[in-house]
């Protein structure tokens, strides 16, 4: 599996409502995007956080499928009101930790 992994740190600006749309446009990803199995988003609540109060997790079916929803017309429709009003992180990783189907339990 293939994960891709996000934290922002909103502008001081940014209003409640366009965090909950920022989360409600990600949550819509759900069954729109090919390859993307879950989406899960929520507070940041490490006390490590070191600013990044918002966070999410995506999971996909492999590499192939991150890079293309990194050009899905949905995603791109975020990130052109989105991208203004936050300092991102993202982190992408492939699972090492997975048996490949024909290795033994």
């Amino acid at each position: 599996m293939y994960f891709h992994i996000f934290g922002f740190k909103w502008h001081s600006d940014v209003t409640d409502a366009q965090k909950a749309q920022a989360q409600a446009d990600i949550l819509a990803f759900r069954g729109n995007i090919p390859g993307l199995l879950e989406v899960h988003v929520g507070p940041n609540l490490s006390p490590h956080g070191q600013g990044y109060t918002f966070a999410g997790v995506m999971r996909f079916t492999g590499k192939a499928a991150c890079d293309a929803y990194m050009t899905h017309p949905q995603h791109l429709k975020l990130l052109s009101w989105l991208k203004p009003l936050i300092d991102p992180v993202e982190l992408d990783f492939l699972a090492l930790d997975e048996k490949k189907p024909d290795e033994k339990k």
